[in-house]
């Protein structure tokens, strides 16, 4: 399967859109846990087995486990999350960006070394740092389009001067993800739930590619507006939610917080897919 028909397969046998979040900080760790950089497969696999039933996929940042040396933590988990969860896709959040030989040896840790489904990639150096992904048949990548983060607008939304107007520089990116740089449908775009009239003009310029939306949860994105504005008939969604889930709480009991705190947000995510009570 391709990971576009794993994400499709996993959104309607969970009946979710609930992308769960791995970012492993030792320091929120619970009991004695806390601190110990030792059990970050330990922890991440016990939130795993909580909502391997719950997820629509899961989204492992590699950024929580290089920094603790914990790579070959990382890869223990995804053989995991394959035994435990083989339907399940996963993305893994590198934000890689470069070109060349470089870009080759990424693509190569991402789908080789970790075995990923997915990866999320910056195309600011255009084309040549995304194609090498494209290389590996059926895995997926996820282009940074309109993000979370308020320092976004820096360079997002700044006008470019094309031969087909004046878009903003996240509308180009939409558009070549829909287009020209999507020859094998491989590619979706990561669009920030704290703007939903953004995901509705993305959606709108890429009505066929998958979405990754982060910021539902701790950062405070409204699941029903986001919900409403990227989820169409012909375009999946993921939205993603991470703290919350993974330190729901902070006692012997978090696996079974995160369980609960998962099941929330996929029936919150769910009941946004509903059309409005028409009106009396």
């Amino acid at each position: 399967m391709t990971f576009i028909d794993k994400l499709a397969a996993a959104t309607q046998q969970h009946n979710s859109l609930l992308c769960v979040g791995l970012d492993p900080e030792p320091s929120r760790f619970p009991g004695t846990w806390k601190g110990d950089s030792r059990r970050i497969f330990d922890f991440c696999a016990a939130i795993v087995d909580a909502t391997a039933d719950i997820a629509q996929s899961f989204k492992p940042q590699i950024a929580y486990f290089a920094a603790h040396g914990a790579e070959s933590q990382l890869e223990q988990l995804m053989a995991h999350i394959r035994g435990v969860a083989p339907h399940v896709p996963v993305i893994l959040d590198a934000k890689r960006g470069d070109i060349g030989s470089t870009a080759e040896q990424y693509a190569k840790e991402a789908f080789e070394r970790y075995q990923a489904d997915c990866v999320t990639l910056s195309p600011f150096m255009g084309m040549d740092s995304v194609m090498p992904y494209l290389k590996y048949e059926g895995k997926g990548a996820y282009l940074l389009c309109r993000t979370s983060n308020p320092g976004g607008d820096d360079f997002q939304a700044q006008r470019l001067a094309t031969v087909d107007g004046q878009p903003l520089l996240y509308e180009h990116i939409a558009r070549l993800a829909q287009g020209p740089w999507n020859a094998n449908g491989q590619l979706g775009l990561v669009v920030g739930a704290t703007y939903p009239a953004e995901i509705a003009r993305v959606r709108a310029l890429a009505p066929s590619v998958p979405l990754l939306i982060p910021g539902v949860g701790a950062q405070g994105g409204d699941a029903h507006a986001t919900v409403q504005a990227g989820l169409t008939a012909g375009g999946l969604i993921s939205v993603n939610s991470s703290r919350a889930i993974l330190y729901a709480s902070n006692g012997a009991d978090f696996a079974e917080a995160a369980r609960r705190e998962a099941i929330r947000t996929r029936d919150l995510l769910n009941a946004a897919r509903q059309p409005a009570p028409a009106a009396p």
